[in-house]
């Protein structure tokens, strides 16, 4: 999924923290296996070459990544969909440097894009797309179930207090560190050297941030940002960041892209109804003149969102002296 993981713990033995740590690497590798579009070998891969043809049957874990995904869809009427692998392609941003698609090519991808052209079997536990070039892409959720798989492995080891991280945009908090309340975690402001937007204190949930600032073109003097509204097939605009909490990380990275695609009055009602628990700020508009939306989030915000806000990932800075583990790269050797 072209990220780095991060891995965070605190214990008193050295051997111990390695033996965790490549119990880690390797359940992150196993995931990056089954759903990685990067590798031609995974499973996800081989969905996408055969499911125009025929129902493919998958894995339980594969099918139960499927379905979450579909259930986003749904719940956020496609601000979140899965099928935009041949979009990112055509905006050149799988692999390239960016590239504005004619007319012509947005219509063909209009017929290749679409998470209601896809139709999970559960009881075959199959996939089949129902228009052909379809293409599945698991940016938008892939690295939060792999922090969710990672983080079964830590607690069934016993593990009270451990933070994961996805590229930043991903975090997983178990427990917290030795007399401290959580996690501390930095939420960025969108326009960097201003003062943090919020500081928060994670404990056995997660957190995931969307914007445009580490994945974006420009092209005359315009800045055309990695994440799609799979609507109009165009870069999301008038949007600079989301950041959201929920126990579960697929969960939180799936809602940060929803957030991202939607309006801020879509993303209150979408949370109201299908993530009641998550909490979360949405900052919208431009630079200049943000305005920030609230939903139940209770740590304090910076001045400069404090008086715009409404109610209804980047680089974050770790507390605590932890034992910090390699960073590591999926694919990489142990």
């Amino acid at each position: 999924m072209g990220t780095t993981y991060s891995l965070f713990l605190y214990t008193s033995d050295a051997e111990r923290a390695k033996q965790l740590s490549d119990e880690i690497w390797d359940e992150v590798d196993r995931i990056e296996e089954l759903l990685s579009n990067y590798r031609e070998t995974s499973e996800l891969s081989r969905i996408n070459r055969l499911a125009a043809d025929a129902p493919v049957t998958t894995d339980p874990e594969t099918f139960r990544f499927l379905t979450e995904a579909e259930h986003w869809s749904r719940a956020s009427d496609g601000a979140f969909d899965i099928t935009v692998g041949k979009l990112m392609r055509t905006w050149g941003f799988f692999r390239s440097n960016g590239h504005i698609p004619s007319d012509a090519e947005l219509a063909t991808v209009r017929q290749e894009t679409g998470w209601e052209k896809m139709r999970l079997d559960p009881a075959n536990r199959s996939i089949r797309f129902l228009s052909p070039g379809l293409e599945l892409d698991p940016g938008g959720i892939g690295k939060g179930f792999a922090m969710d798989a990672a983080a079964t492995i830590l607690r069934r080891e016993g593990v009270r207090s451990a933070l994961l991280s996805a590229g930043s945009s991903t975090l997983y908090a178990i427990g917290a560190p030795p007399h401290h309340k959580g996690w501390r975690v930095v939420v960025p402001d969108p326009v960097q050297g201003n003062p943090p937007l919020s500081v928060i204190f994670l404990r056995d949930e997660s957190v995931s941030s969307a914007n445009c600032t580490e994945k974006n073109f420009t092209l005359n003097g315009h800045v055309y940002c990695h994440i799609m509204d799979p609507a109009t097939l165009r870069p999301v605009e008038g949007m600079l960041r989301v950041s959201v909490i929920h126990p579960n990380a697929t969960a939180s990275d799936a809602l940060s892209n929803v957030l991202f695609v939607k309006r801020p009055e879509q993303s209150l009602k979408i949370l109201a109804q299908h993530a009641p628990q998550s909490r979360a700020v949405i900052v919208s508009g431009n630079s200049l003149h943000p305005t920030c939306t609230v939903f139940r989030w209770t740590a304090k915000l910076s001045q400069r969102c404090s008086g715009t806000q409404r109610r209804g990932t980047a680089t974050l800075s770790h507390g605590g002296a932890a034992r910090g583990l390699p960073s590591r790269h999926p694919g990489e050797n142990q």
